[in-house]
Formats: structure tokens, sequence, C-alpha cells
């Protein structure tokens, strides 16, 4: 079961990380390109802000974001698979797989044990 305020979040950054990417592509400047997607979804940028941080996103701006991003409704409530990974995550890959390479047959087989027993206590 996940998370209902992460999953909006991270579904919020993916759309503004597709709002960038599109932009840059067409030539925009990168400065400002958090304000303008605040501005497109109908939000300040202090809310922008807040979002990426931690404020949750309700469901009226749920849904709000969903329609000026031209998502269909419970978009931001459902995970992606194509999701692109965060910075966060690309580390912890990183990370993961360094460990992995460096250890034996013994230590490998630790790291998946753990990782296992991460997973169910998280989904706990």
């Amino acid at each position: 079961m996940s998370n209902p305020t992460v999953t909006r979040r991270q579904n919020a950054l993916a759309l503004f990380q597709a709002y960038a990417e599109r932009a840059l592509a067409a030539g925009e400047a990168p400065k400002g390109l958090e304000q303008a997607f605040a501005a497109a979804m109908q939000i300040s940028p202090s809310m922008w802000s807040q979002i990426k941080s931690a404020r949750p996103i309700g469901d009226k701006l749920a849904r709000q974001i969903e329609v000026l991003a031209g998502k269909p409704a419970g978009w931001l409530d459902q995970t992606h698979a194509d999701a692109p990974l965060s910075a966060a995550e690309k580390a912890f890959l990183a990370h993961a797989l360094a460990a992995w390479r460096r250890t034996n047959a013994a230590g490998r087989k630790r790291l998946l044990a753990q990782m296992k027993n991460a997973a169910v206590e998280g989904a706990g």
C-alpha cells in the first residue's frame, strides 16, 4: 500500500520534470521554470516550493493540477511505472550498485536480505 501524500508529490514532481524538459527542448532558459510551472498549475511559486518539500496535496488541488496538466482525474493518486527517478533515488541506486559490486557472494546475499526486509517493513 502506497502513501497517497508521497505518491501525489512524486507525480507532481514528475509533471514538473516533464514540463521543464519540454521548455528546455524548446529553447527556454532554465531560470524561471519553477515559477512558470507554478503559474501553469495556477498556484503560487511559494505553494509549489512547499509542495516539493513537505506540503500535502489535497484532493481539490490534486484535481486542479490534473486538469491543468492534461491528466485524467485520479492520475496524481496512482503510481506510474514510467515515472522518472528522483535525484535521491538515483543516488540510492548508485550507492546500492557500488556496495553490490564491492562485496562478495555472502555480502550480496546479506544486502539482498536487508533490502527485502526493508521493503517488508516499509509496507507495514
